[in-house]
């Protein structure tokens, strides 16, 4: 019940094509650091980005639209506000929304709001290692945005936390691991370049949202994010000079992948 298996691209590449013909609106209520880069990645793999913050129009937008974004990253009193009645009402209207615990652990009032968040079902939750275990209750947390461990040793906090919560948590590495609780998927790859832009990590919660969306298997919509992510890194690290090309470069692979891509990446 507990075996980690290889994530296979050749099925997850109808996934890619499927998100590409659906153009999914995801609503993102995200951190201020990443708004564009996360609309601009959204954009590239075929979904449609919207950042509607104000609590007064929160939820209505999350009731329309396809998935929910919940980024803790820079939280404030407003934008709780505006992530509880878009909870709601994701919830109310059978959106799938995910939870991105940016430094959970780390800070006492955003460590007690993702707690309270995870009580309303996420279809999905996306985090460094010292995010899923602090959130999972196993550890203390990381260093602000950062992880201290791998993703290996997130990986029985991962499952526990699917468990507990009902979603499928994906926690991020050097090895992607993606979990319902009882299977686990493991993706390799992807290239260091993609710790040296601010946003990446964001981007890839934000694409995990878009693919939950349009693909009824969480695990399976988790994975192919967080591949496509992986393989997009390793695309822009071929031709990028440094951090500034490389997140130009990463946005262009994203448009340009395809599910072949995926196939013959992870056959």
């Amino acid at each position: 019940m507990n075996q980690v298996t290889a994530f296979s691209g050749r099925l997850a590449a109808p996934h890619l094509d499927r998100l590409r013909a659906a153009q999914p609106l995801v609503h993102c209520l995200t951190n201020s650091v990443v708004t564009a880069f996360n609309a601009n990645a959204l954009l590239a793999v075929g979904a449609a980005p919207a950042m509607v913050v104000a609590p007064e129009e929160a939820g209505p937008f999350a009731a329309i639209a396809g998935a929910l974004l919940v980024n803790v990253g820079t939280l404030t009193a407003e934008q709780a506000s505006a992530m509880r009645v878009a909870v709601a009402s994701a919830r109310q209207a059978g959106t799938p929304w995910t939870l991105d615990p940016v430094a959970v652990g780390v800070l006492a009032w955003r460590t007690a709001f993702c707690h309270e968040l995870l009580a309303q079902r996420p279809r999905a939750i996306r985090g460094n290692a010292s995010e899923i275990m602090a959130l999972a209750g196993a550890a203390a947390g990381g260093r602000g945005v950062d992880s201290l461990v791998g993703s290996e040793a997130a990986l029985a906090a991962a499952r526990q936390l699917a468990e507990a919560s009902g979603a499928v948590v994906a926690v991020t590495g050097a090895t992607d691991f993606i979990t319902d609780g009882r299977q686990t998927l493991a993706i390799a790859g992807g290239d260091a370049r993609l710790q040296q832009v601010t946003g990446t990590g964001c981007s890839l919660s934000a694409l995990v949202a878009a693919f939950t969306a349009c693909v009824p298997d969480g695990v399976q919509a988790a994975a192919t994010a967080c591949a496509l992510m992986k393989l997009a890194g390793e695309t822009a690290a071929r031709t990028s000079q440094g951090p500034g090309s490389f997140a130009v470069a990463l946005v262009d692979a994203l448009a340009n992948l395809r599910g072949d891509d995926l196939a013959a990446r992870w056959p």
